[in-house]
């Protein structure tokens, strides 16, 4: 049964996925610094952000006792794959450059979207949303400052999961047509959880009591946004729902200046707020082309 049109629930639900998903933002960056002890690798954080994920959803699956048909395993390993791929890089990025710029840069993961659909959708793409795209990128020029003393290499990590993240988004294109959403979650942390286990093995080190309250904390952020943020987009249409999803930033801008002293300046400001306006007009134009 599909849920009845609630703006004004949609909007709650949006704002406390994004407080979530900075939550998670603000975790990672706790592990993969010495904030509760040595760091941890970022593989082992995506393994975190899996395993304890992956219980919050086994715990609803039971509840729900949901009716699941087979999935299709090709399209769920590949979108997995992607989809850790882009988080280890997000978390690895958060521990090195400020969360907010690692977050605004995430931003660019659906003009990564956009291009990649070209060739593998074969979508055709317009000038409106090429120069939406243009803008985006120059915001992401911005804050990795190329050619300044203050160039971010850390920030190309970030980049690299909007890369990642971008083609995710393709898979889960061909997905969301097929596969109901509490299905495609719980797969997705199955597989995750399953491919976090094997690439953590190098690098695993024993966490102490902190971190490891750290990363059950990270899994169940995770699950809870992704939860609120199926059931917003549910309720309302994407084209006034989506803006909300910025506020993500303001979240992980305050997490970060309270936990870490470290508060955006000027230039990543500016470079965020272009980023946003690319994204944001590529969004109204997604929902028009929908319409």
């Amino acid at each position: 049964m599909l849920h009845q049109q609630n703006p004004r629930l949609a909007i709650l639900l949006m704002i406390t996925a994004t407080a979530f998903i900075a939550g998670t933002m603000l975790s990672a960056k706790l592990l993969g610094t010495d904030a509760l002890g040595p760091a941890l690798p970022a593989l082992q954080v995506t393994h975190g952000r899996f395993t304890f994920a992956l219980l919050a959803f086994l715990v609803a699956t039971a509840v729900i006792r949901p009716a699941f048909t087979r999935p299709h395993w090709r399209l769920h390993i590949a979108r997995t794959t992607c989809g850790a791929l882009g988080v280890t890089l997000m978390f690895a990025a958060a521990a090195r450059i400020p969360l907010s710029d690692a977050t605004a840069l995430s931003f660019l993961n659906p003009i990564f979207g956009m291009m990649l659909a070209i060739p593998l959708l074969g979508e055709r793409v317009g000038p409106v949303r090429w120069g939406a795209a243009g803008i985006a990128l120059i915001g992401a020029m911005i804050l990795l400052r190329p050619g300044f003393a203050t160039f971010q290499a850390a920030a190309l990590l970030a980049v690299g999961a909007a890369m990642a993240l971008g083609l995710e988004l393709i898979f889960m294109k061909k997905l969301s047509g097929r596969e109901k959403p509490l299905k495609i979650l719980l797969v997705n942390n199955i597989l995750g959880f399953s491919i976090a286990s094997l690439v953590v093995i190098p690098v695993w080190q024993m966490p102490n009591a902190a971190q490891w309250a750290v990363l059950v904390a990270l899994g169940v952020l995770m699950a809870l946004a992704q939860t609120c943020f199926l059931n917003a987009v549910a309720r309302a249409e994407a084209s006034f729902i989506t803006p909300f999803s910025y506020l993500t930033l303001v979240f992980v801008a305050l997490y970060d200046g309270v936990a870490f002293q470290s508060w955006p300046n000027i230039v990543s400001l500016l470079g965020a707020g272009v980023i946003i306006a690319g994204a944001a007009l590529l969004a109204f134009r997604e929902a028009r082309i929908a319409r």
